[in-house]
């Protein structure tokens, strides 16, 4: 069965993230027991997401680390974001 080239790409764009995620699987050891599974979580759910599977990858495997670590500040800024926003919907809230 031929795998069409679009197909091939996202399965190699998997395995790059994927790699790269099971490469830090062994430093949730060097956390305090509570922040293991956030630890855990956050990867496991970046490798499961198609666009940031994308990301990750668009610079190669040899970048791939870097990749995730933008993803996770990406991902950081945006719960920041919607906390400052709804930190500012209850003070408008408050002031009326």
């Amino acid at each position: 069965m031929e795998v069409d080239q679009n197909e091939q790409n996202e399965n190699g764009n998997v395995d790059i993230l994927s790699k790269e995620i099971e490469s830090w699987k062994d430093f949730s050891y060097a956390l305090r027991k509570e922040d293991a599974p956030l630890f855990s979580k956050m990867f496991s759910e970046y490798g499961r997401n198609k666009d940031y599977i994308r990301a990750a990858v668009c610079k190669g495997q040899n970048y791939s680390a870097e990749s995730l670590f933008i993803l996770l500040v990406v991902q950081q800024q945006k719960m920041i974001n919607e906390l400052i926003s709804k930190v500012s919907k209850c003070e408008n809230l408050q002031n009326e």
